[in-house]
């Protein structure tokens, strides 16, 4: 019983998810500013590490966890780099 309960639960999030990440791409294509796009893509980013970890729940195999790992740490790389070229082209006006 609990597993048809974890199963719907894991549709559910799939599916929450995945709305979440067509609004973020729609804000990544019409959001007016270079720092609107730049938390959208750290959205799709989140949204896309919380759908791998629903994965896991869903498959039970924890291999897949590493790949969650290896997405929080390039995005979380490139955030910074992006925001430290956005700030030096903001001040260097």
């Amino acid at each position: 019983m609990e597993t048809g309960i974890l199963n719907i639960a894991t549709l559910i999030a799939f599916g929450l998810l995945a709305t979440g990440m067509v609004l973020a791409f729609i804000r990544l294509f019409i959001g007016p500013s270079v720092p609107d796009k730049i938390v959208a893509l750290d959205l799709i980013a989140s949204l896309s590490i919380g759908m791998v970890l629903t994965l896991v729940l869903y498959s039970g195999e924890s291999v897949y966890l590493d790949i969650a790992i290896f997405i929080a740490l390039i995005v979380f790389i490139g955030t910074v780099a992006i925001s430290k070229y956005l700030k030096r082209r903001v001040y260097d006006k």
